[in-house]
């Protein structure tokens, strides 16, 4: 029995639910977004309650319960609040800047600056040019879009040079030994 499914989501004020077939719709104050039910699951939409429910006892149905009803959680948090990953840039001459709120040109000691352009419903924002915050209301977006830009230039062991998430932790290598 899934007991991430089991658990209801509450539903903020502001955010409406709209249950079509096995399409479920979800609107807030930051936009809205779209979720394909499998056949296996619906959803109820109860006072200020959406509950998530299976029809039968199979393995598929027990694995899709929880990820439909963490998907949706996901969907209420994002268009009420939205999602921020935030990036770090280490080492000298690396530096970030912000052309738009969908364009970032990073300095990461290439040749060339790397242009970045966000894709629709994630926006950029630069408040310190060692610093990259990833902006939405999708979260496997947002969290997409943080990891391509990460994968520019990986946080490296032996100077920790690189881009990182905020508190992430870098385990450090000694260099080569002074004889």
């Amino acid at each position: 029995m899934s007991r991430v499914g089991n658990a209801p989501i509450t539903l903020p004020s502001g955010v409406e639910v709209a249950v079509a077939g096995s399409t479920v719709t979800v609107k807030g104050s930051k936009g809205s977004l779209e979720q394909v039910l499998p056949n296996s699951i619906s959803v109820r939409q109860e006072e200020g309650v959406l509950v998530v429910e299976r029809s039968d006892d199979s393995s598929e149905s027990k694995a899709f319960h929880g990820l439909i009803r963490s998907l949706l959680q996901n969907m209420v948090v994002g268009v009420s609040e939205g999602f921020v990953k935030e990036l770090q840039i280490q080492g000298v001459g690396y530096r970030a800047t912000a052309k738009s709120s969908n364009e970032l040109e990073l300095a990461l000691g290439f040749s060339h600056p790397v242009m970045i352009s966000a894709p629709d419903g994630v926006e950029f924002e630069v408040p310190q040019q060692s610093q990259i915050l990833v902006k939405g209301i999708d979260k496997q977006l947002v969290g997409q879009v943080a990891a391509d830009i990460r994968k520019w230039r990986k946080p490296e062991p032996y100077k920790g040079k690189g881009i990182r998430y905020l508190n992430e932790r870098v385990i450090r290598k000694a260099g080569k030994a002074a004889k």
